[in-house]
């Protein structure tokens, strides 16, 4: 499932998160796998991750940024 991680789009359904890979070949990954509930948005803050709950409530999470590499991504 694609995710928007602006910080204003919620989510549409319960997602189970272990990372969040971006278009650029980045990826956060979160220290533990986080349930997103239905309404809760996600952004990067910083360096990190930040969850607003539907209910208001917000999380800062911890991880790390790492890269990926594949056949979609060369480094030449």
């Amino acid at each position: 499932m694609r995710l928007i991680a602006d910080g204003a789009t919620q989510t549409s359904r319960l997602v189970l998160v272990k990372d969040l890979e971006t278009d650029d070949g980045y990826a956060f990954e979160l220290a533990s796998p986080l349930f997103l509930g239905t309404g809760d948005r996600i952004g990067f803050e910083g360096e990190g991750l930040v969850v607003v709950r539907a209910s208001g409530e917000r999380l800062s999470l911890a991880g790390d940024w790492s890269t990926r590499c594949g056949p979609r991504f060369r480094t030449v």
